[in-house]
C-alpha cells in the first residue's frame, strides 16, 4: 500500500468490505496554489508604473527562477482555499501580502497596467499585516517555543456557553515550562491622549489581562499562572518599555521600530521574548 491510509474517507466511501482503501499521497510539485499566487502577484507587480527600477528588477529575476510556476485568475476565494500546516506555514504570510496588494492594485487608464491605492494609512490592514509579520518572524526565528494563535476558553461558570465570543490570542509562544501571550496592535499614535496626558489603550490592557485570567489552568498551574503578556506596537515617535506585574504575571509594553535595518528589528524582537 503506498501513501497514508485515510480511514475516514475509507469508511465514508464504504470500501472495507470491498477490501478497499484510499489513501491520500503528498504533491511534491511546485506548481501549487500557493506558487501560483505568488508568481502572479509577481507578474501584477511588474504592471505598476510606480514600482521602484531596482524592484522591478528583482521581480523579473525572481520570475525567471520560477519558470514551471504557472499563473493563475486572482480572486478572494483563491487565497481562502491555501491549506497550511507545520511544513509550509511561512507561506501564511507570504499569501496575506499576496492578497493585500491583490485588494490594492487596481486597473489604470491605461491597458494592461495597475495603480498602487496607500494602505499604510488604513489601521485594519496595517494591523492584519503587523500581527502576521510578527508571528511568522517567530515561527521563522527561533527554536525555544511553538508559535501560534491560541483558542482560550472563558472562566466563567454557566448555562449558556453558546453565547460567549470566541477569544482567540494574535500570537502564543509556548514551551513545556513557560507561555508568553503577545497581542499586536497597530496604530497612527501609540499612545492615547487622556486629558492631555498620553496613556496606554485601556482596551488593550482589559483584553491582555482577559487572556491572562482565562489561559489559568489548575493542571499546569506553575506555567499557566505566569504567563507573560506583552503588548507589541510598531514605533511611531518614540520607543516605549514598560514594565508591570499582575501577580505572577510580568506585562511588558514594547514597540518595534520597522524603519530600522532588518537585523535591528530581528535582534528587538528576539529579546522582547527573552525577558
Amino acid at each position: 500500500m503506498k501513501g497514508k491510509f485515510s480511514l475516514s474517507e475509507t469508511v465514508k466511501k464504504n470500501l472495507i468490505h470491498k477490501q478497499k482503501t484510499i489513501c491520500v499521497f503528498d504533491d511534491y510539485s511546485v506548481n501549487i496554489l500557493s506558487n501560483q499566487i505568488l508568481i502572479t502577484t509577481l507578474h501584477n507587480l511588474l504592471k505598476l508604473n510606480e514600482l521602484d527600477t531596482g524592484l522591478k528588477r528583482d521581480v523579473k529575476a525572481t520570475i525567471r527562477r520560477l519558470p514551471v510556476i504557472s499563473p493563475i485568475k486572482l480572486n478572494l476565494r483563491i487565497f481562502k482555499q491555501v491549506t497550511l500546516h507545520r511544513n509550509n506555514q511561512i507561506y501564511g504570510f507570504i499569501i496575506n501580502i499576496c492578497q493585500i496588494l491583490y485588494e490594492n492594485l487596481l486597473p489604470s487608464e491605461n491597458g494592461g497596467e495597475l495603480t498602487f491605492v496607500d494602505f499604510t494609512r488604513d489601521e485594519r490592514k496595517m494591523a492584519y499585516l503587523f500581527e502576521n509579520f510578527v508571528r511568522n518572524f517567530y515561527c521563522k526565528e527561533q527554536n525555544q517555543y511553538s508559535v501560534g494563535s491560541k483558542k482560550i476558553s472563558w472562566q466563567l461558570i454557566g448555562d449558556s456557553q453558546d453565547y460567549l465570543p470566541s477569544m482567540y490570542t494574535d500570537i502564543t509562544l509556548d514551551n513545556p515550562i513557560k507561555r508568553i501571550i503577545i497581542d499586536t496592535k497597530f496604530y497612527q499614535q501609540t499612545l492615547a491622549k487622556h486629558y492631555a496626558k498620553e496613556k496606554v489603550h485601556s482596551h488593550n490592557i482589559y483584553q491582555l489581562f482577559s487572556y491572562l485570567i482565562n489561559q489559568r489552568s489548575n493542571t499546569d498551574h506553575q506555567k499557566t499562572h505566569t504567563t507573560t503578556g506583552i503588548l507589541l506596537y510598531p514605533t511611531i515617535d518614540a520607543e516605549y518599555n514598560f514594565s508591570y506585574q499582575f501577580e505572577q504575571h510580568p506585562i511588558y509594553i514594547r514597540t518595534i521600530d520597522l524603519n530600522t535595518d532588518s537585523s535591528k528589528i530581528a535582534e528587538r524582537l528576539l529579546r522582547i521574548i527573552e525577558n
